[in-house]
């Protein structure tokens, strides 16, 4: 039960997500109301994905406080902890003198709080890739890291570029991503699937694939056996963060889904893990989810280019 609560909590807490594909199509407006004259000197991060954007944009050395939960990158183990992800422990913010803190829209009560306290904060949303790349720009023009910024939105274009151009004119598997549930418990219990209008779906898209689960109402929607026999998915992929610390192995990853045997992603093999430390946290590493699932899902594409 543990595992499935740490994989599931930092996911589950985007549930109120909105639709979003306009993902490298549209110019960003809310970033040109946050330039500042004096730059941010003591920031605190309340999420994972934005202290993986603050440290990407070299301002690593501005954060003074992040939560338990923000573990990348390594340096912030040294980091003065505020209480958890939607726990905050105020006392601590209000010790360390933070000129910011970074939330995003789940913090709602926090944010009230520590605007009674007089602390100013920002939010940026990291529902959608929209939301992911328009905070590198948000948090950069904030804090005197616009050019930072631009390098790092140039490179993931690039890379997203290269990706489609492998998969152009290839089919388009239909794809489940289980996104939490007690993995290694030697059976499928209830498994959260990602939904429809969330960033878990633009990264389908961008790899190219199709969402198995098309119903818009439900982002992270928990589903059965037979509800997962029902969409029967061409591809499942399962996403397990640091998966190499766990007390199971991906083949016994693979072995509980082989209690569906009618589904077709199991009848062709086609269950996949995806384990690396960055795939449950939408920060600017999820280009590299984008690339790992392109290749599970187009395995005889070429990708020598990338």
């Amino acid at each position: 039960m543990q595992k499935k609560i740490l994989i599931a909590v930092i996911v589950l807490s985007f549930v109120a997500s909105y639709a979003g594909k306009a993902f490298l199509n549209r110019e960003t407006d809310a970033a040109r109301d946050t330039t500042r004259a004096t730059p941010y000197a003591r920031i605190i991060s309340m999420a994972p994905s934005t202290t993986e954007t603050l440290y990407a944009l070299g301002l690593g050395d501005r954060v003074v406080g992040v939560t338990r939960y923000c573990t990348y990158p390594p340096e912030t183990a040294d980091v003065t902890k505020v209480g958890g992800f939607l726990d905050p422990n105020f006392e601590a913010i209000v010790a360390l003198r933070p000129d910011l803190v970074i939330v995003l829209p789940v913090h709602g009560d926090t944010r009230g709080r520590l605007r009674e306290l007089g602390i100013e904060t920002l939010e940026v949303d990291h529902r959608t890739l929209d939301g992911i790349l328009d905070s590198l720009n948000i948090i950069g023009n904030a804090s005197d890291a616009t050019p930072k910024a631009n390098a790092i939105l140039a490179d993931i274009h690039a890379r997203v570029d290269r990706v489609r151009a492998a998969t152009a004119g290839l089919p388009k598997p239909r794809v489940l991503i289980s996104a939490g549930r007690n993995a290694g418990a030697g059976e499928l219990q209830e498994v959260y699937v990602a939904g429809k209008g969330q960033w878990y779906d633009d990264v389908i898209e961008m790899a190219g694939g199709v969402n198995a689960f098309e119903n818009e109402a439900i982002q992270f929607p928990s589903l059965t056996g037979e509800g997962l026999l029902r969409l029967d998915p061409d591809v499942v992929v399962e996403l397990i963060r640091n998966l190499d610390a766990m007390d199971f192995t991906e083949a016994d990853v693979v072995r509980e889904w082989g209690t569906l045997p009618d589904m077709q992603a199991v009848q062709t093999g086609r269950v996949h893990v995806l384990g690396q430390d960055y795939v449950t946290i939408p920060g600017p590493r999820f280009i590299n989810t984008v690339e790992d699932l392109a290749r599970l899902l187009h395995p005889g594409a070429d990708w020598s280019a990338q």
